[in-house]
């Protein structure tokens, strides 16, 4: 009981604001009392969690570093509440920075390049597993939780509780990032006015099926066209059958590498990102490392019959059905426009965005009813007409910590240390209720998520079931991710604004890819840049002959069958029962 009794001098020393230990536990009792409710584990296992993080941090205290991820709610949290946290119970000053996505993979891509130390820790997307593994600019965390990072790394870690480690776990098997936030691109539409019992007759008379949720892009497009054309108006307002955008930025390239060509069927069978082509139109032979080609001239998929409906139903879509405007708006913009409550339905919605979706209405979210409860759900992301059983059905975003390699040892050490505290069991439960973006089975799993669950439209029963795992990042098929994924955005800003078509934009995408990958392959010929995994290009050959030797899928001769729904409370009732 000894460390809990203070003296005056250690008193005066906690209302001086300096770094004892006595004033560390003081404020960890402050925190855990004042803002770490509820959590996964007792008081008691919290406080000796953060005693844990005192002693560890003590080495360092004094020390200043920074960190950068990009602007959605649970960074600003971690920006604005833990990294204060973490300051007055370690010592540890935490500039926790907040940035555009782009911005983020720009930093990263330009300490990678230079080895200059910008940032001491990213939030980085686990779609750089491919990158990391390769390139080895990253620490290995498996063998750094052996080595260096042995005597700061949480016992009460629990890595096997983080539901997305395997997404950020190379194909080596050693971990290279740590999980921090996770969310899916789900479908979200107003339950309220598909429940309506006027405009489910009205439609089930125009298209000859039930107004629900729609399990194929032939039934989004018939819902997309009902609100838009048949409704046109509720209550005084305008309302439109779809969201989107379609800014050239880099969140356009984003909004397509986030698996939509292969929501459309353009990649193969095969868990979690499709064997051997994935949803970037990538090919990679299984059990190898090296990518051979994104054209359908080297057996990719980028351009192939699928991957072009899949943009010229996006470009489509955008002009048809959106509201005015939206064609130039960005990932950022989007998606809290949906709280305007003036549409129907999203097809491609990030869950990231759930917090600002469960707003009040007194702060300008028009989809919550007077009490708050929401007036939307989220559900399953239709299919295209080209996707078929066993392929992957979404896009799970995996932000995760990532520390390179060019940041000095004690400046990574207590980098690692801020990871660890803002993912851990005493923070986790609270972090995920402001943010919602689950990355622990004890979170989610949290008896507060059940009493929560019906304010939050499926997303608690989503990430309780096990249908989760169908959605995933960015495979390892893509060599390095900040090159590749800065083609994509011009390319397909190209199509908004009409200067080529979808297939002129997408045949110039795949060029672009693998003459990219050319460079790669010659980098790791000669100096083994990419550790001997870089991409060995395929010999071009004829599209007719990929078609018919497991490249991309040939040509549908219907690419709008039937329009199939299905009834949202049957679906979380399965979710439920799972």
């Amino acid at each position: 009981m000894r460390k809990y009794l203070m003296s005056a001098a250690a008193a005066s020393a906690v209302l001086a604001g300096t770094t004892s230990a006595y004033a560390d536990m003081a404020a960890a009792e402050r925190w855990v009392d004042s803002e770490f409710q509820p959590a996964a584990i007792t008081r008691d296992e919290q406080i000796a969690e953060m005693q844990w993080f005192v002693d560890a941090a003590a080495p360092y205290a004094g020390m200043e570093i920074n960190v950068l991820s990009e602007g959605i709610p649970t960074h600003s949290y971690e920006s604005e509440v833990l990294a204060r946290a973490f300051e007055e119970i370690t010592g540890i000053k935490v500039n926790h920075q907040i940035l555009g996505e782009g911005e983020v993979v720009q930093a990263v891509q330009t300490q990678m390049q230079t080895q200059r130390n910008l940032y001491d820790a990213y939030v980085n997307d686990s779609d750089l597993i491919g990158t990391h593994s390769r390139l080895q600019l990253a620490y290995n965390l498996t063998d750094m939780m052996a080595g260096d990072f042995a005597g700061v790394t949480n016992p009460g870690l629990d890595l096997e509780d983080f539901m997305g480690i395997q997404f950020t776990t190379g194909p080596d098997g050693d971990l290279y990032q740590l999980p921090d936030q996770q969310f899916a691109n789900l479908y979200w539409f107003r339950k309220d006015w598909f429940d309506n019992e006027e405009y489910k007759a009205a439609f089930e008379a125009k298209y000859g099926y039930e107004l629900g949720v729609p399990v194929n892009w032939s039934a989004y497009e018939d819902i997309a066209e009902f609100f838009s054309e048949d409704v046109q108006e509720i209550d005084g307002v305008a309302i439109y059958g779809h969201m989107d955008y379609g800014k050239r930025a880099p969140d356009l390239g984003w909004r397509m590498t986030d698996a939509w060509l292969s929501m459309a069927g353009a990649g193969s069978v095969g868990e979690p990102n499709g064997i051997p082509i994935d949803e970037w139109g990538i090919r990679m032979e299984a059990g190898t490392c090296n990518p051979v080609g994104a054209s359908v001239s080297r057996g990719g998929a980028a351009n192939g019959p699928a991957a072009v409906y899949a943009i010229r139903k996006w470009d489509e879509w955008l002009r048809a059905y959106a509201p005015p405007g939206a064609a130039s708006f960005d990932f950022y913009q989007s998606l809290p426009a949906l709280s305007q409550g003036n549409v129907a339905q999203q097809i491609f919605w990030y869950t990231a965005f759930t917090a600002d979706m469960v707003k009040p209405q007194s702060e300008g979210n028009n989809t919550v009813d007077a009490e708050g409860n929401p007036l939307w759900r989220m559900a399953p992301s239709p299919h295209g007409p080209y996707w078929q059983e066993g392929q992957k059905v979404g896009y799970q975003d995996v932000g995760s910590w990532t520390i390179l390699k060019s940041t000095p040892l004690d400046r990574a050490q207590a980098a690692w240390l801020y990871s660890q505290f803002v993912v851990s069991k005493t923070v986790d439960v609270k972090k995920s209720h402001v943010g919602l973006t689950f990355i622990r089975n004890s979170s989610v799993n949290h008896e507060s998520f059940t009493e929560r669950a019906p304010r939050l439209g499926g997303l608690v029963e989503f990430y309780r079931s096990p249908d989760r795992v169908a959605w995933s990042p960015t495979g390892i098929n893509v060599p390095d991710y900040p090159k590749l994924a800065q083609i994509w955005w011009q390319q397909i800003g190209d199509v908004n604004s009409g200067a080529f078509t979808p297939q002129e934009a997408m045949d110039r995408l795949a060029e672009e890819m693998d003459i990219t990958m050319a460079r790669m392959q010659a980098a790791d010929e000669a100096a083994s840049v990419y550790g001997g995994c870089g991409p060995r290009l395929n010999e071009e050959s004829t599209a007719e002959f990929w078609y018919e030797n497991g490249g991309a899928k040939p040509p549908l001769e219907n690419e709008k069958p039937q329009g199939v729904t299905v009834n949202y409370d049957e679906l979380v009732a399965r979710w439920s029962a799972n």
